[in-house]
């Protein structure tokens, strides 16, 4: 697939000294000054909105932001000096950068509700504004109380099919068995019966469907329609753009790029054509009970001729003792061989099915 870029968009960072949620490009914390730590991760804001200002386009492109190796302060990707005490950044530590942060959410910003005071929040705040207390709480209750409810029911979900898969391996296996197990038993040849049938075909026209480019010289083509043809990372003539979600990615400089995966449906002409063609029109079958089967000779129409998928079926019907059975092949010598009052070994499954025979 193809990355499309959307844009950019700030991040922000909580401070470990004080929980304050800073702006992504924001290198000291607005809430006790402390230098953001090299090891902070970017998070993405409950709320995003694509950057317009072009100097913070230009900065969230610039690349990932080095630590300085002395003082550890955080420098834009294009500074050779420290600002903070003018160390050469050549040994400096890159901020990692490329890492999916998260779906790219546009809109108002929801609201969460203080455990404490029962006062209404910002839904990407950490701390009641209104008594202080953490508002964590309220968030990771519910996401227990979601994982309490619904991880049994999926664990729940999980056994029942791993079951009902096992009872119907148990099932076929059983069948198998029980299927290739088979008792002699001696059967006498009752009667027999045949059946012979030859097609009948005609040339005539015959319908199909494909690419217009593919069709032979000698079709007629009918209708068309535009058709998914193949699918493809890179534009094309005759393409339609597909994308997914946008997502963000961590450009290392306090801002994420939003990109799309995308993938391009090239389309074309796919259509039905007929084409002249021998197919089988008819179908002529003779039978009989004795042991000369013979083919049948049908009177063939102008513009006909016989077909060369000719079958033929042989019946063999036993008896033993109170049961009787038919045994079905297409071998034409053992079929005569089986001369009415011949003994024969019958092997019998244990569901009462004639599997084979024997002289």
């Amino acid at each position: 697939m193809a990355r499309k870029k959307i844009g950019h968009v700030e991040l922000q960072w909580t401070c470990p000294n004080c929980n304050t949620i800073n702006p992504g490009p924001v290198t000291l914390c607005g809430g006790c000054g402390a230098p953001q730590p090299e090891d902070v991760q970017f998070e993405p804001a409950e709320s995003q909105q694509l950057i317009t200002d072009e100097e913070k386009i230009a900065q969230a492109e610039a690349g990932a932001d080095i630590h300085c190796p002395y003082c550890g302060a955080r420098n834009a990707a294009s500074v050779e000096v420290c600002y903070q005490c003018g160390g050469d950044l050549v040994e400096g530590i890159r901020r990692e950068s490329g890492r999916v942060v998260g779906a790219y959410k546009s809109g108002p910003v929801g609201t969460v509700t203080c455990p404490n005071c029962e006062q209404e929040n910002p839904g990407n705040g950490k701390f009641c504004l209104f008594c202080g207390g953490s508002l964590a709480e309220e968030k990771v209750g519910k996401e227990t109380r979601v994982e309490e409810t619904e991880k049994p029911q999926s664990n729940m979900r999980n056994w029942i099919i791993i079951g009902i898969v096992a009872v119907l391996i148990l099932a076929c296996g059983v069948y198998l068995i029980f299927a290739n197990r088979t008792k002699p038993t001696i059967g006498i040849v009752e009667n027999v019966s045949w059946e012979r049938s030859v097609p009948i075909e005609a040339l005539g026209p015959v319908d199909h469907k494909d690419w217009e480019d593919e069709i032979p010289a000698e079709g007629v083509i009918g209708s068309c329609s535009q058709e998914v043809r193949s699918v493809q990372s890179e534009p094309a003539p005759d393409s339609v753009e597909v994308c997914g979600t946008p997502y963000t990615v961590d450009s290392g400089s306090g801002y994420a790029e939003v990109v799309q995966d995308c993938e391009y449906e090239v389309y074309d002409s796919f259509c039905t054509y007929t084409l002249d063609e021998w197919s089988v029109v008819d179908v002529v079958v003779v039978t009989g009970e004795n042991f000369e089967p013979n083919w049948p000779e049908p009177q063939l129409q102008e513009g006909q001729r016989l077909g060369e998928s000719r079958e033929e079926n042989y019946r063999i019907y036993f008896k033993s003792g109170e049961d009787s059975f038919v045994y079905t092949t297409s071998d034409l010598n053992l079929f005569q061989e089986a001369s009415i009052g011949s003994e024969w070994t019958l092997n019998i499954n244990t569901f009462g099915t004639l599997v084979s025979i024997e002289q």
